[in-house]
């Protein structure tokens, strides 16, 4: 099995139009997430066989997408009348796909919200802003793309 290299997977940002049209998130450097986890619930009883615990699974948890972009206010993929920080100001559900850089061409989908938009304005760097996506609803995490 081979080893691929993270360079070039996008992030991108689906207009709601049918057919939905996809446009690549501009200037992103860093993509985590989005941290699955199931919930499990405790269900040992007095009356079983061993002393271990049992659980059952509860909720599957889609956690948040974490992303850093060198920020551009001027960007449309960025700005508050049409990009991620006016999503953020009108909590609008958008469609996002991280499409990653595999022969197969392996992407993920999901449905999120913006929930999170911190600008970082250092004095001797970039421009830059830390996004947090939350997913809602059931992602497709083994779809491809041509």
């Amino acid at each position: 099995m081979g080893k691929i290299a993270a360079l070039t997977t996008k992030l991108m940002v689906g207009d709601g139009g049918g057919p939905e049209a996809f446009t690549e998130l501009a200037n992103v450097t860093n993509i985590s997430g989005p941290g699955l986890a199931l919930d499990t619930e405790d269900v040992t009883t007095h009356d079983q066989a061993s002393a271990f615990e049992e659980v059952v699974a509860t909720i599957l948890r889609t956690g948040e997408i974490t992303l850093d972009i060198v920020y551009d206010p001027d960007d449309g993929t960025h700005d508050a009348s049409t990009g991620v920080l006016n999503d953020y100001q009108d909590k609008t559900l958008r469609n996002f796909q991280i499409r990653f850089p595999t022969t197969g061409k392996v992407q993920w989908s999901f449905a999120a919200y913006v929930t999170g938009f911190q600008e970082g304005a250092p004095v001797g760097g970039a421009l830059t802003a830390s996004l947090s996506l939350k997913i809602s609803g059931v992602p497709t995490l083994d779809g491809t793309y041509v």
